[in-house]
């Protein structure tokens, strides 16, 4: 087994938007004391904690647009019949 000094370095990938990208296989401890384990070869890891699969992201943290609302509100408008 390798000491400290001699593992390779592993990379993290910060999104402002979204999780941290880990190259993997990773483990997790998580604050209950319990371990998440993932040898996946890239892992994404929730940091909004929005996640129903929590270390683990399932893009949970994505938000509809303001422009996306009101595309979607113009459209509902024009489907409504127009009373007299």
């Amino acid at each position: 087994m390798r000491n400290a000094s001699e593992r390779a370095a592993g990379r993290v990938v910060i999104d402002p938007e979204g999780p941290l990208l880990l190259e993997g296989p990773v483990e997790i401890r998580l604050p209950d004391g319990t371990t998440a384990y993932s040898d996946r070869f890239m892992v994404a890891v929730c940091t909004c904690r929005r996640s129903r699969r929590y270390p683990w992201c399932d893009t949970s943290h994505r938000r509809r647009t303001r422009e996306r609302d009101e595309r979607d509100a113009a459209g509902e408008q024009a489907r409504k019949p127009v009373e007299d």
